[in-house]
């Protein structure tokens, strides 16, 4: 792939995380995502076009408000280079066919749910669903191919639903939310069956991990509540890109 063609991706990756952040202030609190204008959230000033510039804006106020000093989160300029990062990649992974536009639908609704689940705690309807919709419909001219996805929406929406049930009647308590189990299913629409099983895994794996540091580090207990849908973005992420190597890689075992 082309330096140029990697870099201008990058640079699309940067504007497209500018408005992922939008979507991440917004989404939770039901607001318009096109009224009003971006401006800042303490002081309500709209902001002039070149603090909206990616990272650049955030470095050069040095990550506060021009008017009021407010400080403004560096979430917003992690969130851009990560999706620069995520659209460079996604390109010299799937060069510039249909499947790319498919795949950079699907990360930046995995970017959008990371950052949601992680500050608040929720996975919104109105990022799942319709991604459950998309990545069927995709899937019905692109890989994994229907079968497979519609596998994957069953199988991703049930296994967890099964596992939040017997929890709920063993324990007496919520462990998982209806949202992991609807964003399961997204990713089991986008992905097929078989990575959304290694979704679950890698995703397990990595909170399990996380769960044992906050533990040995007794800044939780067994009760402490963590935002699984940031491990099951993480773990489909890592699928969409090195799954098929994974899985090939295990079963070579046997």
């Amino acid at each position: 792939m082309p330096l140029a063609v990697v870099l201008a991706f990058a640079v699309l990756g940067l504007m497209f995380g500018s408005f992922l952040n939008v979507c991440i202030y917004r989404i939770p609190r039901r607001e318009s995502l096109n009224w009003p204008p971006s401006h800042c959230t303490a002081c309500q000033r709209p902001l002039a076009w070149f603090e909206n510039v990616p990272v650049v804006a955030w470095l050069a106020l040095r990550g506060r408000c021009r008017t009021c000093g407010a400080p403004i989160s560096p979430i917003y300029p992690i969130v851009e280079l990560t999706t620069a990062a995520v659209f460079a990649g996604a390109v010299i992974a799937y060069g510039l066919t249909p499947l790319l536009v498919v795949r950079l639908a699907f990360a930046c609704a995995l970017i959008v749910l990371f950052v949601i689940d992680l500050q608040q705690g929720i996975l919104p309807n109105v990022i799942t669903l319709p991604g459950i919709v998309a990545g069927f419909v995709a899937s019905l001219f692109l890989p994994p191919g229907w079968l497979s996805s519609l596998i994957g929406i069953l199988a991703g929406g049930g296994v967890l639903f099964a596992i939040a049930e017997v929890y709920y009647r063993t324990r007496g308590v919520e462990g998982l939310g209806m949202g992991d189990v609807k964003m399961l299913a997204m990713i089991g629409a986008f992905l097929g069956w078989p990575l959304m099983l290694l979704t679950l895994v890698l995703a397990s794996f990595a909170g399990s991990v996380v769960g044992v540091g906050l533990l040995a580090s007794r800044r939780g207990g067994l009760q402490a509540a963590l935002p699984f849908g940031t491990f099951l973005a993480l773990g489909a992420i890592v699928a969409a890109v090195a799954g098929d190597s994974i899985l090939a890689w295990y079963l070579s075992f046997y």
